[in-house]
Order: structure tokens, then C-alpha cells, then sequence
């Protein structure tokens, strides 16, 4: 799997999480469970990876919606 995304914005989060549902794109949230260490306030990142072979189509689809700028480089 490749991540595309390292956020703590649950929003973002979401947000790419449905984007990837819509486009058929299998995604996973890495990291949730962090927030134990962190007392819940959000400040470790979470990632959102996808497998390989849809990492190019993951990125377009972020690229369209607007949130190009949360897109981890390759």
C-alpha cells in the first residue's frame, strides 16, 4: 500500500476517505488508534494508503477535488 495522504484534519480525512469510496478505490486509515497516545487531541497524523497500482488514479481524483496540496509526494 502507498500513502497518499498524512493528516491529523479529521475532515480531510473523511473527505478522501469518500472520495475513494465513490471512485471504487479500496483505502485504508493507518494511525487511527494513535490517538491514545496522544490524549485524543489529534496531534499525531493519520495516513490514508491505498494499494499501488491505484495510487496514480488516487492522486488525480484528490488533484480534481481541489486538496492537491495534501498529497504526499511519491
Amino acid at each position: 500500500m502507498i500513502e497518499i495522504i498524512r493528516t491529523n484534519d479529521a475532515v480531510i480525512i473523511s473527505f478522501v476517505e469518500s472520495l475513494m469510496r465513490d471512485a471504487g478505490i479500496d483505502c485504508f486509515v493507518a494511525d487511527q488508534n494513535m490517538s491514545v497516545l496522544d490524549g485524543s487531541i489529534g496531534i499525531l497524523p493519520r495516513r490514508v494508503m491505498v494499494d499501488a497500482d491505484k495510487a496514480d488514479a488516487a492522486r488525480r481524483i484528490l488533484t480534481d477535488a481541489g486538496i492537491a496540496n495534501e498529497i504526499r509526494q511519491k
